[in-house]
């Protein structure tokens, strides 16, 4: 029996595994009063402030073994300030050519245990099309950082998209 998912975005059926599985607001921020939300919060799909804390809409990918793709973690990233100001500063314009810059991960990845939400990494910009991408830091010796360096089976992938329902 083939896989199917519907998508998200424009509510067509798709044949095959979901490649990909987003959060639409930092998980502190999605969990604030809605008259709370409308007071201190300014948001878009991209780009996120409350308060003096900043966050960036990114992609963690994780490569799938056997397939020149990979399953894509529409997560946010908490950035200090500066951070924010220069991806703001790059918006349309490339910013692959930057260097990396430290984050936090702002979202908890039902798929993995104990907590992803903290989780230090880097954010690397890139082309004005092409949302940021989040990379595991060297030493961490997380599933996560495991899976996004040697890549997921396919077990593992039906296993993931089972988790988050996707």
């Amino acid at each position: 029996m083939a896989e199917e998912f519907q998508c998200a975005t424009c509510g067509q059926r798709h044949e095959g595994l979901s490649r990909d599985w987003g959060f639409s607001l930092p998980d502190e921020v999605f969990a604030l009063p809605d008259a709370e939300m409308d007071a201190e919060v300014r948001h878009d799909d991209d780009l996120c402030q409350w308060g003096d804390r900043y966050f960036i809409r990114c992609i963690l990918p994780v490569p799938l073994k056997g397939e020149d793709d990979y399953f894509g973690w529409g997560a946010w990233a908490e950035v200090e300030a500066d951070v924010f100001q220069r991806y703001l500063e790059l918006y349309e314009e490339d910013g692959r050519e930057e260097p990396p810059y430290p984050a936090k991960l702002a979202n908890k990845l039902a798929a993995y245990p104990g907590t992803t939400l903290g989780t230090r990494l880097l954010i690397q910009f890139q082309a004005p099309d092409e949302r940021p991408t989040l990379l595991l830091l060297e030493g961490d010796k997380s599933r996560l950082a495991d899976e996004q360096r040697s890549g997921i089976d396919a077990a593992r992938h039906h296993e993931i998209v089972d988790v988050c329902g996707a």
